[in-house]
């Protein structure tokens, strides 16, 4: 392997380890904070034992994020510091603001919230995991700000061969933003519920402490039918965006060769990367097309149609990406998100009906369920990045031309290796560690009770 393929495979292995992380982050910050609100509302000591207990697996979650998000920034100095150069003056800005206003904010009150346990009121404890929620979701908006730049660059001019920007607000702005971020804290959301609901499900199948679970898995499942159905909802205009921005990242996640009005959407296709001819295709007349635009006709174009389209507007190259990935990423994320659908939907049936867990025949699908959003978002991510190639920044510059110059396959090669040996023993101890306090369950009353005096206790 090239210099420029490792520096890819090591960018995919951080970025794709870090977002393990986030997405519960966003989710379970806001789930704790309602339950705490719950709390102080009725006085129930009972959501104070849910309030502790889920509190301190957000806090493991929350400092694996941390350290992982740190090694993601110097990604782009160390392998890729063409692009840094290029593009710095504008990724750099949201990135400052993401650690000054939202970094700050979750961090600062997530120390308060753990030490201000009866040294705060009820209320501004409260407020503190509120603050912490916030920040959180504000980070992730300020990434994926800088995110959508590459994506669909906007307000900016190229002087001396870097990008310069002339409008932030133009940056703020970008149309990409506002259909890429909601998708992702919902995703997030989702992540959240299907945590909570897992877990609960696991000890009321055991029948332990049904007091907490019990309306932990009933709070989680209708957070979660509420998210997923806007994840599901704000991805659908996701990609409609996409087919006018990008539309050669959907022409691979559809496999669609040459373009077609109406379009078909696709069942099963296998298309050869190298000669773009179909060896195996079912597909759905017209359903593309109306996916697209909402309605029956509308040309969603192929892959051999935008390839003379982009060599003529940027020259000779291939503007193709990888067929199968793509392709493939989409439905393992479209199909874990119906199937997350699927689930949040039964357990509300389960809810409504009043049917135990301990009594339903298929219970222990939902702890195995928690796995569903971290496929639906890792390959989610995947699809994103990668349906843009050869493009680093979409029509600006080429992640062939991305990469630091002076590495050497062996320097990259060897901090890939180390980056997977670190990574997977903190992806060892992050799941023990879980899985440690998930199984424990909550502190009994009388402890919680006790151990509230104790100087900095939080859970």
């Amino acid at each position: 392997m090239d210099v420029l393929t490792l520096s890819q495979i090591q960018f995919a292995v951080t970025s794709i380890y870090h977002f393990f992380f986030v997405p519960l982050t966003l989710g379970l910050s806001v789930l704790v904070a309602i339950m705490e609100t719950i709390y102080v509302r009725t006085g129930n000591p009972l959501y104070k034992r849910m309030t502790k207990f889920w509190g301190k697996l957000f806090l493991i979650n929350f400092a694996m994020g941390v350290v992982t998000g740190i090694v993601q920034e110097f990604q782009f100095g160390m392998n890729w510091s063409e692009y840094s150069r290029f593009v710095g003056d504008i990724f750099g800005v949201p990135l400052a603001i993401e650690a000054l206003m939202a970094f700050f904010l979750e961090s600062t009150f997530l120390g308060v919230w753990i030490f201000g346990w009866d040294r705060l009121s009820k209320g501004l404890h409260a407020a503190c995991i509120w603050l912490v929620a916030i920040g959180s979701n504000l980070s992730a908006l300020w990434i994926l700000i800088a995110n959508s730049f590459m994506q669909n660059p906007q307000g900016y001019v190229i002087e001396n061969g870097r990008a310069v920007m002339t409008s932030f607000n133009a940056l703020l702005t970008n149309p990409n933003v506002w259909v890429q971020f909601p998708h992702t804290v919902f995703a997030g959301f989702s992540t959240g519920a299907f945590f909570v609901m897992g877990i609960s499900a696991y000890h009321m199948i055991k029948k332990r402490d049904i007091d907490v679970f019990k309306p932990s898995f009933q709070l989680a499942a209708v957070f979660g039918i509420i998210s997923i159905l806007m994840v599901i909802l704000v991805g659908h205009n996701q990609a409609q965006y996409m087919v006018q921005t990008q539309p050669m990242k959907m022409a691979a996640a559809e496999a669609l060769v040459r373009s077609e009005d109406p379009a078909p959407l696709s069942i099963f296709t296998i298309v050869d990367q190298n000669t773009l001819t179909e060896r195996v295709s079912i597909r759905i007349p017209v359903l593309l097309s109306v996916l697209s635009y909402n309605r029956f006709t509308g040309e969603v174009k192929g892959m051999v149609e935008l390839q003379e389209q982009l060599s003529k507007q940027f020259g000779p190259d291939n503007y193709i990406p990888n067929i199968a990935v793509n392709y493939w990423s989409f439905r393992i994320m479209v199909g874990a998100g119906f199937m997350m659908l699927f689930l949040a939907g039964v357990a509300v049936y389960l809810i409504l009906r009043n049917i135990h867990l301990d009594t339903f025949r298929y219970a222990w699908v939902f702890p195995l369920a928690i796995g569903l959003p971290y496929l639906a978002n890792s390959f989610g991510w995947i699809l994103t990045e990668m349906g843009r190639q050869p493009w680093v920044v979409y029509g600006l510059k080429k992640t062939a031309d991305a990469f630091s110059p002076n590495l050497t396959v062996g320097m990259v090669f060897s901090s890939l290796v180390l980056f997977i040996l670190v990574y997977g023993a903190l992806m060892a101890a992050d799941i023990y560690l879980l899985v440690k306090y998930a199984k424990a369950g909550p502190q009994p009353v009388y402890e919680v009770a006790e151990n509230s005096q104790e100087e900095g206790y939080w859970g």
